[in-house]
């Protein structure tokens, strides 16, 4: 038997047309399948010959099973109405978009404004009908339109939530829109036959099919950089608990850097290949699924892993799923969907006669130069310079994917009073409800413009803001991303210019990071270090916790004075050379060499230790009281490590307020390990209450802002117990439980 090729090019012949062919001519195809197709054809589907303009055009409309597409028509509906409660937020819409609150947003154009909170919720109710409609194939055309056009709303109302992913949902109901994905599988259908299971012009499947590979192969392709090929990007990641099984065998450094730095090198280079061709399709399913399976429990990513994995089925024969829902039961065929008879004929496609019309023209066009364009996003921000903030530009489109990974060391912002030249500082973060901001420069200017507009209410008149921020990207030192010195309200900002107050990465001192951990490895538990680097002519001005007991500072490259402010004392210290910083006190580093300056902190939080030593001695005095070995009676304030806290407890009972937060740190730890020892039914339970719970709160805030829409606010009474109604949880779902297991979860954001 010929194994079966995927034929992209291959005319179409009419089903009642197809000779049949002796068992002579079944033999020869058998053993000389090369005299019947080329190699170019049995490896891609077509002949050279079809890249000629009138054949490529017949080769894009070519008639083509619409089986395979309906399947993902299906499955993608599915998962975004899935995803418009959870990742697109219409469970805390009401947090987010609460009319009045004094809140800095961040659209991509400033003149882009959300809508009243009760509005919000009717754009995310029709979001969500409109990927329903797409789901049942209900009303197709009218049900994508209102999900990408809501969609897009949303997507640009708000940069801080941009990822790929949302742009790869965006992209694909773009996509859907334009295709004829209602013909298999639909209630469209069902109400009109002609179209139900007509056939789909093979440029609906080229489409989708080139923009999962473009998602691989791009991705791969950025991970060509030496942070990720040397193991920086995603160091901490070795650490979970779904790498225990390779740790087995490797020691953590390896598995790091071959498999989870080489690996998903490998596999984001190859997996648009390895799934285009039969005979490595295989292979690619299992290690495609395998992937998104792990990062579905790496990563909090919403529904990306089930949305990619619905995807890997459409490089399959389009008719696939006739053959597989074939296989089942002929009882269940009513409800399944159909595997015949075969698709009928549409006008959608090029047929021998007629030829080609203006239609499939515009359509193929279409098609490359859209294939086109997602080729050349990701490698257009030498046009949109003013994004490029240590990125690839516009995060959202870049496919760069996991590629950085940041941590923050310091963050300060300072406002000066033009009127009164009064200076004071801010919390970081006050008017947002996000941290994004702290690294590109297009949102911290929104944020510094909308302070300005804010602080006036307070007294503070044309205001100045000024933002430190320290940033360490991929392991490397803490340094600056943005000039301290310029005045972020007043500065120049172009989508089109390079950003003038952005300081450079100092990628020169990226060989540091192996010295890193070498100093680190001379280090003991309790001792923390904390690499600094800073340009001339700045400082650094810092204040050391109490809880510090033994801080010093220590110069690696270049010359500093430490000021001393309460001693009004500077001290210059050159490489090699450290001093001691008191506990309690501000003080300011200041880089005077001709370049970069580098130096690191070495601290023990020396109340966090004692506390350990504490936590010792009580535990094995709790330990030898109940094996019996400790005969001498406990103190009142000791009694707890016996009987436990009480619920009436207060912290101005006799307790000590050592044993409270011992016995406190106690349950937590029995909670966690009684999570992570559960069941899997105990595990799926608790997953299918909290999406249970989550899920109805959306529903039930969104039936509330309908009924306000329709006929009015009811009294505040009323409208807040339908509040506490929706807010309703289970005991064990509780913030205070959440709190609880921060550290069961992970590393939630990059």
């Amino acid at each position: 038997k010929v194994p079966r090729i995927l034929l992209l090019g291959a005319p179409y012949v009419e089903p009642s047309k197809v000779k049949k062919k002796s068992s002579n001519e079944n033999k020869q195809a058998t053993l000389a399948p090369s005299e019947q197709t080329s190699t170019v054809k049995r490896l891609f589907g077509f002949e050279k010959e079809d890249i000629s303009w009138h054949r490529l055009v017949c080769l894009l409309n070519r008639p083509t099973d619409p089986a395979s597409l309906g399947i993902f028509r299906f499955l993608f509906g599915m998962l975004m109405a899935l995803d418009i409660t959870q990742e697109r937020g219409l469970s805390h819409l009401d947090y987010k978009y609460l009319d009045g609150a004094p809140v800095c947003r961040f659209p991509l154009f400033n003149f882009l404004k959300p809508l009243p909170m009760d509005w919000m919720f009717f754009v995310y109710f029709v979001m969500f009908l409109g990927a329903v409609g797409i789901m049942l194939g209900c009303f197709y055309r009218l049900a994508c339109l209102m999900f990408i056009s809501t969609y897009w709303y949303v997507f640009f109302l708000d940069k801080t939530t941009w990822n790929n992913h949302s742009y790869l949902y965006g992209l694909i109901g773009f996509q859907l829109t334009l295709m004829d994905a209602n013909r298999y599988w639909s209630l469209d259908g069902l109400r009109n036959p002609r179209k139900r299971n007509a056939h789909v012009p093979l440029w609906n499947y080229t489409m989708l099919r080139t923009q999962i590979f473009i998602v691989y192969f791009i991705a791969g392709v950025k991970k060509l950089d030496a942070d990720w090929v040397e193991g920086y990007s995603m160091k901490y990641l070795a650490h979970h608990w779904l790498f225990e099984p390779f740790k087995l065998i490797l020691p953590v450094e390896f598995i790091n850097l071959m498999v989870v730095h080489g690996g998903g090198l490998i596999l984001d280079l190859t997996a648009g290949y390895l799934l285009f061709f039969d005979a490595t399709r295989p292979v690619a399913f299992f290690f495609v699924s395998y992937f998104h399976c792990m990062n579905s429990q790496l990563f909090s990513i919403g529904m990306f892993s089930y949305t990619m994995l619905a995807t890997s089925p459409l490089f399959c024969y389009p008719d696939w799923p006739r053959c597989f829902f074939g296989r089942f039961p002929e009882f269940l065929q009513p409800i399944l969907p159909f595997i015949s008879p075969p698709p009928i004929p549409s006008s959608s496609c090029v047929y021998p006669n007629p030829p080609s019309g203006f239609k499939h023209k515009f359509r193929a066009i279409f098609t490359i130069l859209y294939i086109m364009e997602q080729f050349f996003l990701p490698y257009s921000h030498f046009i949109t310079q003013g994004y490029n903030n240590w990125t690839n530009g516009l995060y959202g489109y870049s496919w760069d994917m996991m590629v950085h990974s940041r941590s923050h060391q310091h963050v300060k912002i300072t406002y000066t009073d033009g009127v009164t030249g009064d200076v004071g500082y801010l919390n970081p973060g006050v008017f947002t409800q996000s941290r994004r901001w702290k690294d590109h420069g297009d949102m911290l200017k929104q944020y510094a413009t909308c302070l300005s507009e804010n602080l006036p209410r307070f007294n503070i008149s044309d205001p100045e803001i000024y933002f430190d921020i320290w940033v360490s990207i991929n392991d490397r030192f803490q340094q600056r991303i943005f000039d301290p010195r310029v005045d972020i309200v007043k500065a120049d900002w172009s989508p089109f210019q390079t950003n003038s107050w952005l300081m450079p990465l100092l990628v020169d001192l990226s060989p540091w990071r192996t010295k890193f951990e070498a100093i680190e490895g001379t280090l003991d538990n309790q001792t923390e270090v904390v690499f600094i680097a800073d340009f001339p002519g700045l400082y650094l001005e810092n204040y050391v916790s109490e809880d510090l007991g033994n801080t010093s500072v220590q110069v690696l490259v270049g010359q500093v004075n430490v000021e001393m402010m309460d001693e009004k004392k500077n001290y210059s210290l050159q490489p090699g050379e450290k001093m001691q910083i008191p506990a309690g006190a501000y003080h300011k580093v200041y880089t005077v060499s001709e370049g970069p300056s580098c130096y690191m902190y070495i601290y023990v939080n020396t109340t966090e230790a004692e506390l350990q030593k504490n936590f010792t001695k009580l535990s094995e005095l709790q330990e030898k009281v109940r094996n019996g070995t400790e005969t001498e009676p406990l103190p009142p304030e000791l009694q707890p490590l016996i009987t436990g806290l009480d619920d009436q407890d207060s912290d101005n009972s006799v307790i000590d307020p050592v044993v409270r937060l011992f016995l406190k740190r106690q349950e937590r730890m029995q909670e966690v390990k009684k999570r992570r020892e559960a069941s899997l039914i105990e595990r799926f339970q608790r997953f299918a209450s909290k999406k249970y719970y989550s899920i109805r709160r959306g529903f039930l805030m969104t039936a509330i802002a309908l009924r306000n829409l329709a006929v009015g606010l009811p009294p505040l009474e009323q409208l807040t117990r339908e509040v506490a109604y929706a807010n309703m949880k289970e005991p064990e779902t509780e913030t205070s439980q959440d709190e609880h297991l921060k550290d069961e979860v992970g590393h939630g954001e990059l």
